[in-house]
């Protein structure tokens, strides 16, 4: 910047753009505050409050009016951080006595509204870096001054006030504390400091603001209706999973019986799909060599997410954090001719990589999972069709499990990057021609693509809005040279196959966790690890139930009969709260007139249907899915 002889604020106000709702400006590329200083020249937009881009910072601005507040009703407590965060915000805690509770998070809201109200004005002060540590030493705040010794030398030290409340900060931020005005504290957690859980455990608390007072209440009923799809408690009250951290260990996932079915039956359609679809199937082991890791480079970039080694007859091995050098010592098992291109290869790998337990969260981040990967070895001249295949596959797949609102990234070249420009571009418009030969929307995401190879990542959409990243589709150009893999071509020589990585439902501890919280547990029917409940009206019935589950199984329908002695409305009550999608129930008229009253999740009573229309219209709905072949003919 140069020539800065007025704030931004007063330039929107020459410039006849200042109102009461503009808390914020684009300066250049940057966001910046109204009373920063700009030039004259350099392109000034200013963003009013109402604006999805204003959150961030209405966001980060809330985090230090609560963490004013908590300092104000609890003294003695120390700062950490205080971020924002996709739809709110949070800040961690070092307080002297106890941790908080969600008990607390009412008198803070009480607080922060004191503080709203006061209309007190953020500045942003720039210091020196002594003039920090000596405020910071004289508040006592110790994890301030650790945050500031890793801020590099030629980074400006900056603070934000409002009021007396100061906090070391790069900005941006509000006018002033009124303008947070749709807020709720939403909860409160423990975090380890930094993340590592050799740290000190710290006090979290979470909270969310919106530009307005409906869209803050939209959101609260929609994290209402997350609360009650969490799968962690559905995982327990279906009876699907348990994770057992003292006994067991964190993050280690173990199936119970339904929920190993449903499992199982995500398992065969994916496995059967893959086959469908000119995939093969391959296995590897659990455990690799050391020379293996460091050939495909994890020793080097990936080593803090792996397991220490074992030691074996005075040779290191490591447990697998990834698939993919197993598979690419599959091709290298043989000489390999153009003729067998492409090689499709799919595996449903189980996987180890080291979380930090304060990163744990259910199914959703686990230490264990069996990760979905396909890895496929191909021609330069084969890269787009494929990729194009992949991507049709890949939309079917998740059509069938019920995602159809997708958002969809391709990630570009990276400043840092390994390989020629001219494969790179090659590879990048594969990726958007097999894009755009779907028909489908994305978005660029420039530089994100890895050192290795540019990449589409897909997110699904659940039932409640939230995105989930699920398939990513890679090109890599950097394994099959570590590896030194090679076919045979036309002409006799050697050549240097093209590699492609894809994971399609990602983990599939992952994908199940969001199954469960998608269906809130009400799985569709053909993935229910129960379909069908056979419910007796009284003991006399309980022949003809039998002979009704025996048709159920015969057409490999999961089913089950309840010929208890406990009232029928006590029965139902039951098969709903496993969230059984059809309930049959049997009585004089259904066993006289062999059939059955239908009770079905979706459509409430049916009433009574002969037993052989069920039967056909269950053997359709109820089976197995198969994907059928994707391939253009």
């Amino acid at each position: 910047m140069h020539n800065k002889t007025l704030t931004a604020a007063e330039r929107l106000k020459r410039e006849g753009n200042a109102s009461s709702g503009i808390i914020a400006a684009r300066y250049g590329d940057s966001i910046i505050d109204l009373h920063s200083e700009v030039d004259e020249e350099t392109t000034l937009t200013p963003i009013d409050f109402r604006k999805e881009e204003a959150l961030d910072f209405i966001r980060h601005s809330a985090a230090h009016i609560m963490a004013d507040a908590v300092q104000r009703l609890f003294p003695g407590t120390k700062v950490t951080i205080g971020p924002s965060i996709e739809n709110g915000f949070y800040y961690d805690f070092d307080p002297p006595d106890r941790h908080f509770t969600d008990e607390d998070l009412p008198l803070i809201e009480e607080e922060m509204k004191k503080i709203i109200d006061s209309r007190a004005e953020f500045r942003r002060v720039s210091v020196s870096r002594k003039e920090a540590q000596d405020l910071f030493s004289s508040m006592g705040e110790t994890y301030k001054l650790e945050i500031l010794q890793g801020i590099p030398e030629d980074t400006p030290v900056t603070l934000y006030y409002h009021g007396d409340w100061v906090d070391l900060c790069a900005g941006p931020h509000v006018p002033d504390t009124s303008f947070i005005k749709s807020f709720k504290l939403t909860g409160t957690a423990g975090a380890y400091w930094r993340g590592d859980e050799r740290n000190k455990m710290l006090s979290r608390i979470y909270g969310t603001v919106f530009a307005s007072k409906k869209d803050l209440k939209v959101y609260l009923k929609r994290l209402e209706e997350a609360r009650k799809r969490d799968h962690r408690r559905l995982g327990v009250d279906l009876d699907l999973f348990s994770i057992n951290p003292d006994t067991v260990g964190g993050g280690l996932v173990m199936w119970h019986p339904r929920g190993a079915r449903v499992r199982t039956i995500v398992e065969d359609f994916w496995r059967q799909a893959h086959l469908d679809n000119g995939y093969d199937l391959v296995m590897s082991p659990h455990i690799g060599r050391s020379r293996l890791w460091e050939t495909s480079g994890h020793l080097d970039h990936f080593a803090e997410n792996m397991y220490s080694p074992m030691n074996i007859e005075g040779q290191d091995y490591y447990i697998k954090p990834m698939n993919c050098p197993f598979h690419i010592s599959i091709y290298k098992s043989r000489l390999r001719s153009y003729r067998e291109l492409p090689l499709r290869w799919a595996e449903l790998g189980t996987v180890y990589r080291f979380e930090r337990s304060g990163q744990l969260h259910g199914l959703l981040r686990v230490r264990g999972f069996t990760q979905d990967d396909a890895h496929l070895f191909l021609t330069r001249e084969q890269l787009k069709s494929e990729i194009a295949k992949m991507i049709r596959f890949s939309i079917g797949i998740l059509a069938a499990f019920g995602f159809e609102d997708l958002d969809i990234k391709l990630s570009t070249r990276p400043e840092r990057h390994i390989g020629d420009l001219s494969i790179w571009d090659e590879a990048e418009k594969a990726l958007a021609d097999g894009l755009d030969s779907q028909d489908i929307a994305y978005s660029l995401d420039p530089g994100e693509g890895t050192f290795y190879g540019p990449k589409i990542d897909i997110k699904i959409r659940d039932a409640i809005g939230r995105a989930w990243q699920c398939t990513t589709i890679q090109v890599d150009f950097n394994e099959p040279e570590r590896f030194d893999i090679t076919y045979i071509g036309e002409d006799g020589a050697k050549h240097r196959p093209v590699m492609l990585h894809r994971t399609l439902l990602g983990s599939l501890e992952r994908f199940m966790g969001v199954l469960i919280e998608h269906y809130a547990g009400a799985f569709p029917l053909w993935l229910a690890p129960e379909q069908v409940a056979v419910l007796t009206v009284a003991g006399r019935h309980e022949t003809f139930a039998g002979k009704v589950l025996k048709e159920l199984n015969g057409l490999d329908i999961r089913a089950s009969v309840d010929a208890g002695s406990s009232k029928l409305g006590a029965k139902i009550r039951e098969a709903r709260l496993r969230r059984v999608p059809h309930i049959l129930v049997i009585g004089d008229r259904e066993e006289k007139e062999n059939g059955v009253s239908l009770r079905s999740r979706e459509k409430g009573d049916e009433g009574f249907i002969s037993l052989e229309s069920y039967l056909e219209r269950v053997s359709i709905s109820g089976r197995m899915r198969r994907l059928g072949n994707l391939e253009e003919t």
